[in-house]
């Protein structure tokens, strides 16, 4: 199965939450180093309200998974890129998300 993408480096196999996509674009825009971002599942959680907030949490074997919060909902994000955690962080941050 092929995926969909945009810029090719955005993969989107399924929906992503509301407000997040923009943030990507954007972080991709800025950020030529990420190779690219793979958002996964969505769960419905309750403190997510307001602006899309992020966490970067762990490291994966080529980059790292983050887990975004927007629009009543968690979604986990696998960022493929050579960057730090502290990098990753004010990039977002540079997108428009606010980092937690």
């Amino acid at each position: 199965m092929r995926l969909r993408t945009a810029q090719d480096r955005l993969k989107i196999e399924h929906s992503i939450i509301d407000g997040v996509r923009g943030i990507l674009e954007a972080l991709l825009a800025s950020n030529p180093e990420i190779r690219s971002i793979i958002p996964g599942v969505i769960r419905p959680v309750r403190d997510a309200r307001g602006k899309v907030r992020a966490r970067v949490t762990v490291p994966t074997q080529n980059g790292w998974k983050a887990i975004a919060l927007s629009a009543g909902a968690r979604q986990e994000l696998f960022i493929s890129t050579g960057m730090t955690k502290p990098d990753l962080e004010a990039a977002l941050e540079r997108a428009g998300a606010v980092v937690a």
